[in-house]
């Protein structure tokens, strides 16, 4: 029999070749790919030499460095193993954000459907294209865990179940993000709703069910059950597997595998029936949704207000820019009532446990929240420029007589204001509580003088790499890539070359004093108190009072701003370059 000419083009059809031809001419992906090998890189060597450091020092016997090996590979194959499974889903949300809104706002959509393709191919091809650029990064991590390997300890069945469950869990994230670009023309909103919807699925909604069956089903029980539907209780019970000889969680990878690949398909369910929905209003002439300034013959000369410009014109247009793209009215009044009731929901169960007057149940509502109000922060402000520059209207704004601080001030106030929403979930528990007495008033003042520091440093690298990027999704990833690097791996780094240095470590403990989640878990522990304030437990030592905690929170203050400022400055000097 001759199967020479059995392929897969039934499946992806001529979608896929188009993508894979045109990723093959972006610049973008070689340095995604330079990118990603740096850090795995970086993080490679950082874990390799902490953990050899320690286990080769002089005071261990040669027998006993050679047993303790093995122990070095089993730590550098689980933080691969992390790694890869974290930054593939990061990878995953950015690329598909922009699957299909990029062929229904190019009008291009409605076109193939004229042609034998349908929604299936345009679906599949769009997905295997960019899931085929993830699996070549993740395949950049296999020489070494295959060398690793030799130190003894890690099982071949590990490393098959940490891929599997990589490759399962980036195919429903990246199922979510398509199915998510094709109501949203912004890759930005796109991204949000995508990361919003897996703490959702993830993070939200197994830790209500923890808190309500916890007296019913034992701890175990409801962990293994768990594992099935979560892909990171998932690998951490595998990464228990092999750093435990008695694991707590059993987990059957296969299954889950199984059903993660099912809850895919019903996703790519969904976006072939929206995708056809969208194709047929286009090919008859209807305007895409959400984009009333598309012209099309079904839209009619419908009159329209005229709305007069009140106040400096760029920040006028700003304030008309929606959060998450063009929704309706009676959607966002749902959505609030709906985030507000399972906000209560949480409030309500640890009321039951009597656990809202314990300062680490705050501290750990306060890092959800500001982890909330950091991702609008990172995401929004790079997103003003480029979408502007997208449209093709920047040109024209660049032609009219607005000056260059002007539109810079504009651009800033606009993302500020865009952004602070996602901050009232942060105050508002504070005010609520401080109320109540269970937090100190003086908790809202210094979170202030914290999330103001973090909005304008934010703001201004984010309009800085909007101005020099050309597309919004790479502008997004410089902005939390700098963001990320600044807050997390550098402090790291410093720790490990100090420890190896045996200098003492006042430089990273100031640096991480620096951090804005560590400000933010200090503050929250020494104000969440009843009956008065309590120590500022910061990593330097001497800033236990309150005066000297507020004057290193002023000083953070004016550093973060200083820099802001400066970046501010030479986003404005090179405003007008290359328009």
């Amino acid at each position: 029999m001759d199967l020479s000419g059995v392929t897969l083009g039934w499946l992806t059809g001529p979608i896929f070749d188009k993508e894979m031809r045109v990723s093959s001419r972006r610049r973008r992906n070689y340095v995604l790919r330079f990118v990603y090998i740096g850090l795995f890189t970086f993080v490679v060597a950082v874990l390799w030499i902490d953990r050899v450091a320690h286990t080769m020092s002089s005071g261990y016997t040669a027998v006993y460095q050679a047993s303790r090996m093995s122990s070095v590979g089993i730590a550098l194959v689980a933080s691969v193993i992390w790694f890869q499974f974290l930054t593939a889903q990061i990878i995953a949300v950015v690329m598909l954000s922009t699957s299909i809104s990029d062929e229904i706002y190019k009008r291009t959509l409605g076109t193939l459907m004229t042609t034998p393709i349908g929604s299936f191919q345009i679906v599949i091809g769009k997905l295997a294209s960019k899931l085929l650029q993830i699996v070549l990064l993740l395949a950049i991590s296999l020489p070494l865990l295959a060398i690793v390997r030799v130190f003894g300890g890690v099982p071949w069945g590990f490393l098959l179940s940490g891929l599997c469950v990589t490759l399962t869990a980036v195919i429903f994230v990246s199922s979510l993000s398509l199915l998510f670009s094709i109501f949203t023309r912004r890759a930005y909103a796109a991204i949000l709703q995508t990361i919003l919807a897996m703490g959702f699925l993830f993070g939200f909604v197994p830790g209500i069910l923890a808190a309500l069956l916890h007296r019913t089903v034992s701890e175990t029980t409801f962990m293994s059950v768990l594992s099935y539907v979560n892909p990171f209780v998932t690998m951490a019970a595998a990464m228990e597997s092999l750093l435990s000889a008695r694991p707590t969680v059993r987990v059957l990878w296969p299954l889950h595998c199984a059903i993660m690949l099912g809850f895919s398909a019903l996703l790519l369910l969904l976006a072939m029936v929206f995708v056809r929905k969208a194709a047929l209003r286009q090919a008859v002439g209807a305007t895409p949704r959400g984009d009333p300034e598309t012209p099309g013959p079904a839209r009619g000369p419908a009159p329209v207000s005229i709305r007069r410009v009140q106040g400096p014109p760029v920040l006028w247009k700003e304030r008309r820019i929606p959060l998450l793209g063009k929704q309706r009215k009676g959607a966002k009044i749902v959505a609030a009532l709906v985030g507000l009731g399972l906000l209560l929901l949480t409030y309500g169960l640890c009321e039951r446990e009597r656990a809202l007057d314990v300062p680490e149940v705050h501290m750990m509502y306060t890092i959800v929240f500001f982890s909330l109000g950091l991702l609008f922060t990172m995401v929004l402000p790079a997103t003003c420029i480029t979408t502007e520059r997208e449209s093709q209207t920047w040109t024209l704004l660049l032609a009219t007589p607005v000056g260059d601080w002007e539109i810079l001030w504009g651009k800033l106030a606009g993302a500020v204001r865009r952004c602070l929403p996602a901050w009232l979930f942060l105050f508002g528990h504070v005010v609520v509580f401080a109320l109540a007495g269970t937090i100190h008033p003086m908790a809202l003042v210094q979170l202030g003088v914290l999330v103001a520091w973090v909005l304008l440093f934010l703001v201004s690298t984010g309009l800085y790499f909007s101005l020099r990027c050309k597309h919004t999704t790479t502008a997004v990833i410089a902005n939390m890539g700098l963001a990320a690097a600044v807050w997390a791996p550098v402090p790291l780094f410093l720790a490990i070359l100090l420890a190896m240095a045996k200098t003492r470590s006042d430089l990273i403990e100031t640096y991480m004093d620096m951090n804005p989640f560590v400000q933010a878990v200090v503050i929250m522990l020494a104000t969440a108190r009843k009956g008065g304030l309590g120590a500022y437990d910061w990593m330097q030592s001497g800033m236990k009072s309150l005066p000297s905690a507020t004057g290193w929170i002023v000083l953070t203050f004016t550093v973060y701003v200083s820099v802001g400022l400066i970046v501010l400055a030479h986003t404005a000097a090179r405003l007008r370059r290359n328009p």
